[in-house]
């Protein structure tokens, strides 16, 4: 009797956890629960819906969540830029150079020949510290500084330096480093 009433609370903890679980459709028409790699990429979607075209000095925080979500967990660094309009509004995410685990190459040339394709009048640089540090090195510092004026020549500007680590994310506008 015993074996009966086990047996059955572990199908109903299965039925549970399955309809709980998020599904997704195949080619087939037929529903499955999602992988774990398929939710992070509909909530990357999803996030750079909302990023796209919204008003970015207004709504920092989904910036933020954004850039948590695309560069949080990586085991190697990422350098990337968020282009802006006029208003500031997102016209796109792009992932320009990826590194090693502690450093990556930034050329401003690619940089600047990128923000002038895509029309931008404002960018914003972010680039992410797998080891779970926000704290800006010289070579950040000194970077922003170099992709600021090689922006300004071609009168685009840089608006802020985010710097991603984990669940962390450090503004260097904020302090006063842009």
């Amino acid at each position: 009797m015993q074996h009966d009433l086990f047996s059955s609370l572990d199908s109903f903890q299965a039925l549970s956890v399955a309809a709980s679980a998020l599904l997704v459709r195949d080619v087939a028409g037929q529903y499955r629960p999602a992988e774990a790699d398929e939710v992070l990429m509909a909530a990357q979607q999803l996030l750079a819906a909302q990023v796209r075209g919204s008003d970015v000095m207004s709504s920092p925080a989904v910036v933020k969540d954004f850039l948590r979500a695309r560069l949080g967990n990586l085991p190697h660094e990422v350098f990337a830029v968020v282009h802006l309009d006029a208003q500031n509004r997102v016209i796109d995410y792009v992932e320009m150079f990826r590194g090693t685990v502690s450093q990556t190459s930034v050329y401003p040339r690619e940089v600047v020949r990128d923000a002038l394709l895509r029309n931008s009048c404002a960018l914003l640089l972010v680039h992410n510290h797998p080891s779970g540090a926000t704290d800006s090195s010289r070579a950040d510092e000194y970077l922003t500084q170099t992709l600021k004026q090689a922006a300004a020549l071609v009168d685009v500007r840089v608006l802020d330096h985010f710097i991603v680590a984990g669940g962390s994310v450090q503004s260097m506008a904020e302090r006063g480093l842009v």
